[in-house]
């Protein structure tokens, strides 16, 4: 059961974030591990980017950490709020 908050980033939250390093916008979804597919915008709450975002808010500016050497700033824009509604599909391994 998800019972997040309004305003923090959560798991199966659609979120908008500006890459700095990028120089543009991206919107991805938060889920579980099983469902990710870095291809279609699903990230796993379990990865640099995931793990990063959850429990954050819209106009934080965070420093996602891919290893010690590689490690870029995103600033979150936007929150939906989104809920596990069993349509996407479990990634096979």
């Amino acid at each position: 059961e998800d019972a997040g908050k309004a305003d923090t980033a959560e798991l199966f939250d659609t979120i908008t974030l500006y890459n700095e390093a990028l120089k543009r916008e991206m919107t991805i979804r938060v889920v579980t591990t099983l469902r990710q597919n870095a291809l279609h915008g699903l990230i796993s709450k379990e990865s640099p980017v995931g793990k990063a975002l959850l429990g954050r808010q819209v106009g934080d500016r965070i420093q996602v950490e891919v290893s010690p050497e590689v490690k870029y700033w995103v600033e979150i824009r936007a929150i939906e709020k989104g809920r596990d509604d069993e349509s996407l599909e479990i990634s096979s391994y």
